[in-house]
């Protein structure tokens, strides 16, 4: 910025208040948006565009009332003003939503949109977001529709401490100051929230997507550049022509070449900020270079004050419609179906509900402020209905759970679970546990416990399980597929005296990767190098008697699952030590024509075991794979629970009144009780400990 004051000086121009060129820009950035959603599954970089503009818009309206205009800012009225604008067209897609969903959607997603409903009206989805990428627990859940909205809460907050912080300054600054002291500290937050964005971004890069601060830097630069063009900016036209035509072919290109969502907020967001500063800057002038000025037409203009109601409603329309086609992603013709269909209610949105609040007479108006007030009424009312209806269902599920508490004692006989397979036991059929709204819950006791480091922590946690008091120890060792193992060594382990001492980190297998990734997702998971390398040190300080960790993989593209070659130097590092190791083959990854679907959602759309399910020949190749490395490595001891998970055909999603996952490859610690029988005897045959 300091680079563009620099430039030659003319006549200082100050900008104009309204500026059509930017209402354009955003409506090419959310086309953009929309278009790479429908087609590419990619983000383009368009809301990092919104985020700059809104810091500008709003920046500059705040800057006019706290200085140039001679008016105090009211921050109860701006906030009414923020609201008249914004809600309306949140409420009515939100409760569009919760129909759809109802429609739709198996009741196993209900929960989840409960919660994004709640924290949607309340502007905190964004964190919700950030806090569930990191969560076990939710690792494996659907896309929800609502999932967009984090942006809207992102701007929210923003724009309520920006508020605060401006009307703040104007009550202590002499008001021919306040200009520079607002400029003085957005300038200082934008470099503290830069900063931040960077080490976020590498440490756990899909919680700082969502995160309110990690993103600050973005709609303070907007702000920023309100400060200065406000106070008026000097540089030639030529230029302005060259940096209009650079922005705007970087803003819209950057999406084909960089994966904003692997990208985003880290250093190469710098390129859709910098374009919108460009566009920005460009337009600050008595005249508009030729990028600015088709900007400004009228058929741009339209798309930008469609734009926030598109935004609302194409994500949604999108996922709802891949959940009713199974697909993972739209055609050609039925994308242009919903880029078209989200466009028209967009349309009606602005043209119906958007307009006419924002624009109501004032209070005393008489009865043409009725239809107005009739309308306000229905959107408060819808707005009601939506947070009941999802507090009662977050309820509703709470009891479910609650009378589910005795899971852990099930009856053998009614529920053998794995036993079933084993024994080749016919069981009475009865009415599943855990059910599905029970089973998302049916999860380790280290979750619990908080003993498994998230994405974003690269510590290495350790807590004891088993006989707490015995001598003899087994490290069960790796990611959450290592950990689903604790519910059976816990209980082993008190029957038979050893200790289990737990060294896991959510999607982490030990690994050589330089940079791992994360399963199913694929992002780039540094953290899990580190957390590899610190514990791998703490293994051999610690000599455990065993190791135990997993072994093989899923091919994800191919039948079948294979040892990765990542886990070579693992073992490596293990036999140089002599420290044995218990290497147990993973269990069946529920993936379909290279997609990981939900057995629980299966069921709950009334799917039987077998169709919810997968063919075995998919999921295990014909033989452990691990033993085709046993004469390199005879320090591993191979143990295969594929019988007591598959039958001979095929991988079902109950066995013996037992459901068998919580969501596509993770087991319920329900299902792995019944496994300890068949784990304790594959482990005594082992290594001879009973």
């Amino acid at each position: 910025m300091q680079a563009k004051h620099s430039l030659a000086p003319v006549a200082t121009v100050a900008p104009p208040r309204s500026r059509h060129d930017l209402r354009g820009l955003l409506g090419i950035s959310v086309a953009l948006v929309v278009v790479f959603h429908v087609w590419f599954g990619r983000v383009s970089g368009g809301v990092d565009v919104v985020l700059v503009l809104s810091g500008f818009v709003f920046g500059a309206r705040l800057l006019r009332l706290s200085g140039d205009d001679g008016a105090a800012i009211r921050p109860a009225a701006e906030l009414a003003r923020l609201g008249r604008r914004l809600l309306p067209a949140l409420v009515v897609v939100l409760a569009a939503c919760a129909a759809l969903t109802l429609l739709i959607q198996p009741r196993t997603r209900w929960e989840t949109f409960a919660d994004h409903a709640l924290s949607s009206l309340g502007y905190l989805q964004n964190w919700q977001l950030a806090q569930s990428a990191g969560e076990y627990a939710r690792a494996g859940e659907a896309v929800s529709p609502l999932q967009h909205l984090w942006l809207m809460s992102v701007q929210g907050q923003f724009l309520v401490a920006l508020l605060l912080v401006v009307w703040l300054i104007g009550l202590v600054v002499p008001r021919r100051a306040r200009r520079a002291a607002v400029l003085a500290v957005v300038l200082a937050a934008a470099v503290g929230s830069f900063v931040y964005a960077v080490d976020a971004h590498t440490a756990d890069q899909a919680g700082a997507y969502y995160d309110s601060v990690a993103r600050a830097w973005e709609p303070l630069a907007g702000v920023a550049v309100a400060a200065v063009v406000g106070g008026g900016l000097s540089w030639r036209r030529r230029w302005r022509g060259v940096a209009a035509v650079v922005g705007l072919a970087v803003l819209v290109s950057v999406g084909a070449f960089v994966d904003g969502a692997r990208e985003f907020p880290g250093p190469l967001a710098l390129l859709p900020v910098a374009a919108t500063i460009l566009l920005i800057c460009a337009g600050a002038g008595a005249s508009l270079p030729w990028p600015n000025r088709v900007l400004a037409t009228a058929p741009f203009a339209t798309l930008g004050a469609l734009a926030y109601a598109w935004y609302l409603w194409h994500w949604p329309l999108v996922i709802f419609w891949l959940a009713y086609t199974d697909g993972d992603h739209a055609g050609l013709s039925d994308g242009l179906v919903l880029i078209a269909v989200s466009a028209a209610l967009a349309y009606a949105t602005m043209r119906w509900i958007e307009r006419p609040l924002r624009y109501a007479p004032v209070p005393g108006a008489g009865p043409s402020r009725l239809p107005a007030l009739a309308l306000g009424a229905t959107v408060v009312l819808l707005a009601v209905v939506v947070a009941a209806g999802s507090v009662g269902w977050r309820q509703h599920v709470t009891a479910v759970r609650a009378n589910g508490a005795e899971l852990r004692n099930l009856s053998p006989i009614d529920y053998p679970g794995a036993r079933a397979l084993i024994e080749q036991r016919k069981v009475a059929k009865l009415p599943f546990r855990p059910t599905v709204l029970e089973a998302s819950e049916d999860i380790p006791a280290t979750i619990v416990d908080g003993c498994i480091s998230d994405f974003g922590n690269a510590s290495v946690r350790k807590c004891d399980y088993g006989d707490l008091r015995a001598q003899r120890t087994i490290a069960l060792v790796g990611g959450s597929h290592s950990e689903h193992w604790i519910t059976a060594l816990n209980v082993l382990g008190r029957q038979h005296g050893f200790k289990v001492v737990t060294y896991l980190k959510m999607g982490c297998p030990l690994t050589t990767d330089e940079l791992p990734r994360v399963s199913v997702s694929n992002d780039p998971y540094p953290g899990c190098r580190d957390w590899t390398d610190a514990t791998l040190a703490s293994l051999l300080d610690d000599r455990p008697d065993y190791v135990f960790i997993t072994t093989t993989r899923p091919r994800t593209d191919s039948p079948g699952d294979f040892v990765p070659d990542s886990y070579l130097g693992i073992w490596d590092v293990f036999a140089d030590n002599g420290i044995p190791v218990i290497g147990v083959r993973d269990t069946p990854w529920m993936y379909r024509d290279g997609m990981m679907f939900s057995p629980v959602d299966c069921l709950a759309e009334g799917g039987d075991a077998e169709a919810c399910g997968l063919p075995r020949s998919e999921a295990l190749a014909d033989y452990n794979p691990t033993m085709d490395y046993l004469d390199r490595y005879p320090g591993i001891v191979p143990l295969d629970l594929s019988d007591a998970v598959c039958g001979p055909a095929y991988c079902r999603a109950v066995e013996g009144n037992v459901l068998v996952y919580h969501d596509g490859h993770h087991l319920t610690a329900s299902y792995v009780r019944t496994l300890a029988g068949e784990l304790g005897r594959q482990l005594s045959d082992a290594i001879g400990w009973w």
